[in-house]
């Protein structure tokens, strides 16, 4: 016989609500496989040293990996609704240092599509920023905004930890140690998911953190998915996926996200994160001294995303966005001016502010596809999540294609400012009140 639990508030003398221990795991699990997110910057010189592979050639695998990293997302929510959170995320780490590991033995460059692209990509895919979303949405009514912004500062913060250590390690002794050091940051998290990142509250016989019991009076949509499973027979996961983007697709605000994402990341992962150290190297900068500066542009981004998250909770997420995409594109725009073989002040000033800028558009975004699509937000967030990843490796392949064409990088820099400045009209002009359409049955 089955005993189900029933949800209860902490125990008055309980101090700590359990979905704060869920969310900590779920960060620790974010820092461990945010180790790849340092390295395709840090380790494109050795390798085209060592094999003379051009950058198309290791833009390729990057892109192949941000693909891959953007289309998992959206399913992995699913597989996260049918199977679990703890299991989908303990797989996604495995991966990781599974394709980090196997990087050490590559000497042909289809080999490093296969460790970098293929095997990293779906791990990250699967830990990507839909799994904060995730956590959130499904442990916590109160507080959604900040958590998912610390949840999303855990991958600025695990590339800020790794960052220093993997340029190191590629300088001497080599670039095979610092995959090692990749693998073994994703493989450690491993137990401590196993044992303490529970699946919902129900598990641990609770109510999502702010939740009211049963019966008593809620905010509108406040409590809608949060943290109890749906009544009947769960879904096939990519069905499911795939359902929820048919109904999402006839919201014209969906589409509005999904351009503004794509061109967030196409800025960000696409063309800092993978093409800022081997351009700041073009102008003589020290390979170690530009990987200071990326992480630099994590502790702020770490600041700035919870930040984020607090505002969101309190203000127009529309407008939030606006701006944040506004301030990138002037970031952008006067990049080129900036770099050069020694850190000038001003360089300092633009890390910093677009440190802060870097993933702060998460929580609105995220908000946003909570407001319009209700229990179908976190599986939306994952498809708006996909045009990121799509947007981030359209840009590091064509970036790589005009630094082997042109020599510089001067032309992808500003480009990426104009597109900035589209994403903060487009975010501006989204409707506030977008209808939610009719849930469609899904088969299971």
């Amino acid at each position: 016989m089955t005993v189900t639990q029933t949800p209860r508030r902490p125990k008055p003398g309980r101090r700590l609500h359990p979905a704060w221990t869920v969310a900590a795991v779920a960060f620790l699990a974010l820092v461990g496989a945010a180790g790849f997110r340092a390295a395709p910057g840090v380790l494109m010189v050795p390798l085209q040293n060592e094999f003379g592979w051009s950058t198309t050639v290791l833009s390729t695998a990057v892109s192949i990996n941000l693909v891959l990293f953007g289309l998992t997302a959206p399913f992995a929510a699913a597989l996260m609704e049918r199977f679990g959170i703890r299991a989908v995320t303990a797989v996604a780490l495995v991966l990781i240092g599974a394709g980090s590991a196997l990087t050490v033995l590559v000497n042909q460059s289809w080999q490093i599509l296969l460790t970098w692209g293929l095997l990293i990509g779906l791990g990250t895919g699967s830990m990507a920023l839909v799994f904060a979303a995730t956590i959130a949405n499904t442990w916590f009514v109160k507080s959604r905004g900040l958590v998912i912004g610390i949840l999303t500062a855990g991958s600025a913060a695990g590339q800020l930890v790794f960052l220093p250590f993997i340029a190191a390690l590629a300088q001497q002794p080599g670039w095979r140690q610092a995959s090692l050091l990749i693998a073994a940051g994703a493989l450690a998290v491993v137990p401590l998911v196993l044992k303490f990142l529970k699946n919902s509250p129900a598990d641990v016989g609770a109510l999502a953190y702010g939740a009211e019991p049963a019966g008593d009076a809620e905010p509108a949509g406040a409590q809608e998915g949060a943290g109890q499973p749906a009544a009947g027979p769960r879904p096939n996961a990519a069905v499911r996926a795939l359902q929820v983007l048919k109904r999402a697709s006839r919201v014209r605000t969906f589409w509005a996200l999904v351009a503004g994402f794509a061109i967030c990341g196409a800025t960000t992962n696409g063309l800092i994160g993978t093409h800022f150290i081997p351009s700041a190297h073009d102008h003589g900068m020290a390979e170690t001294t530009a990987a200071g500066l990326l992480a630099v542009v994590g502790i702020f981004d770490i600041l700035g995303t919870i930040a984020s998250g607090w505002l969101t909770d309190r203000f127009n997420p529309r407008i939030l966005l606006a701006v944040y995409y506004q301030f990138r594109g002037i970031g952008l725009l006067v990049l080129p001016l900036l770099l050069s073989a020694e850190v000038q002040p001003s360089m300092i000033v633009f890390v910093v502010i677009y440190g802060l800028d870097w993933v702060a558009t998460v929580p609105p975004t995220a908000a946003i596809c909570r407001q319009v699509f209700g229990a179908d937000g976190s599986v939306v967030f994952g498809w708006v999540f996909a045009a990121h990843q799509l947007g981030a490796a359209a840009a590091a392949l064509a970036a790589g294609a005009v630094r082997d064409a042109t020599g510089q990088y001067t032309y992808a820099w500003f480009a990426a400012a104009a597109m900035c400045t589209i994403a903060a009209v487009i975010s501006a002009t989204i409707r506030k009140d977008a209808a939610h359409p009719a849930p469609v049955p899904i088969a299971s």
